[in-house]
């Protein structure tokens, strides 16, 4: 009874537009009146719990994210993909696909990432003849790749939540993303095979002379993610310092080589990522909170029951929680959905044998797509102010994208362990 009400009012704050940690702080209260326990005491267990040299690695990745996007490191990605595919009937649009996933990759943010390549390939796709309504659909539903193409940053807040290996979790998501990448571009070229009205790129006079060219200007932003994911694979920088690094790294390449950054566009990236740390540390605090007062209370348990209560079967099971999952995805962003699912869940996917690094994929695609999921779909109704179009006329292409990449991709990587476990496995004997 109390998790329905739990659930219910944390859905109704959140519809009406209460912010994150107001949501959470009203739980709160309600937790702490309803159980009548002290909520004081569980103040200093979330301030020890967020005390943590890996949470460290989630502000810097945020503010990466805002240089790079300020210091225009999305356009060479652009550039390089659209020569080899803007001369295909779709094949532009293939191109933000693969340079969103580029970009996530260095990023880790959703949002960073549909605003980022959004803002450079949505004015080309127009200019193409690309339908609106489709071009940002696909934009939106690209930019979740960020959270599945390591180094994502809340499969670091999922490590830590559930004391999992961090480069274990990184591994773990990077198959159903390319299983994601290789099917929204499968879609998109099917959708897009008889339009005839696109303008197809015309092709260089020298295609090596420009594939070199092109190479060579955007050398320097795909050393990024070379350099972050090589030192974290090799061992020689934890994702703390990675995220370190790629702060530094960032801010001379935005300066000098892409020149999209000056003194007064810094600034607005500090303040703008200042800000937006802020408001998620303050989140995290809550949600750590309210968490440690959810497992004191056994709610995960209550929910183990419930759920067992309707069926015993795995796959239904598995089922009912993915459902959850996309719903808890839909009402709130990505970092809060992964700390308030994490702790809830894990236990009942540990006792149907669920390991809990291909859990960490599971969720990964989960919160992904719950966050281009209508009715709420926060990712969607921002594409929609980056693509200058209706969410109406993206509704459409969302549907059939949901349809047909992510519930494929979510299928595999729940009811195939394979899928999430081999890397791992393959890479570090796991």
């Amino acid at each position: 009874m109390i998790l329905a009400i739990v659930f219910l009012l944390l859905c109704i704050l959140l519809v009406i537009g209460l912010p994150v940690p107001f949501a959470f702080g009203a739980i709160l209260l309600y937790l702490g009146w309803v159980a009548e326990t002290d909520v004081a005491n569980f103040i200093s267990s979330g301030h020890w719990r967020m005390n943590n040299i890996v949470l460290l690695a989630i502000p810097l990745f945020i503010l990466s994210g805002s240089i790079m996007n300020r210091g225009k490191l999305a356009e060479p990605l652009v550039e390089i993909a659209s020569l080899f595919l803007g001369r295909i009937r779709g094949g532009l649009s293939a191109a933000a696909v693969l340079a969103s996933a580029l970009f996530g990759s260095i990023s880790g943010s959703a949002a960073a990432t549909l605003t980022c390549i959004g803002g450079v390939m949505l004015p080309r796709l127009h200019r193409a003849n690309y339908p609106k309504g489709f071009s940002a659909a696909l934009i939106a539903h690209s930019a979740p790749l960020g959270l599945l193409i390591p180094p994502s940053s809340i499969q670091i807040i999922y490590a830590w939540v559930t004391r999992q290996s961090v480069l274990k979790c990184f591994l773990a998501t990077v198959v159903p993303g390319i299983i994601l990448i290789c099917l929204l571009c499968l879609v998109n070229f099917i959708m897009m095979r008889n339009r005839k009205e696109i303008e197809l790129e015309e092709a260089p006079e020298s295609f090596v002379v420009e594939v070199r060219k092109r190479t060579f200007f955007a050398t320097p932003a795909l050393l990024m993610p070379v350099i972050i994911l090589g030192g974290i694979y090799g061992g020689v920088m934890t994702p703390t310092e990675a995220a370190a690094i790629g702060v530094l790294y960032s801010i001379p390449i935005g300066f000098w080589v892409y020149r999209g950054l000056n003194w007064h566009t810094f600034k607005d990236a500090v303040v703008e990522s200042g800000t937006t740390i802020g408001a998620v540390m303050v989140m995290f605090f809550m949600v750590m909170i309210v968490s440690r007062l959810l497992v004191f209370e056994d709610i995960p348990g209550l929910a183990q029951q419930f759920i067992f209560s309707i069926s015993e079967n795995p796959i239904v099971i598995l089922l009912m929680i993915n459902v959850v999952l996309v719903m808890i995805g839909m009402l709130m962003d990505d970092v809060s959905g992964v700390l308030l699912a994490s702790p809830l869940m894990l236990p009942m996917v540990r006792d149907l044998g669920i390991d809990p690094v291909q859990f960490a994929a599971i969720i990964g695609v989960n919160l992904g797509m719950g966050n281009i999921t209508p009715p709420t779909a926060p990712l969607l109704y921002l594409g929609a102010r980056v693509g200058g179009t209706s969410v109406s006329s993206m509704m459409k292409p969302t549907l059939i994208m949901i349809a047909f990449a992510w519930i494929p991709t979510l299928i595999l990587t729940t009811y195939i362990p394979e899928i999430s476990l081999a890397l791992p496995n393959y890479v570090l004997g796991y």
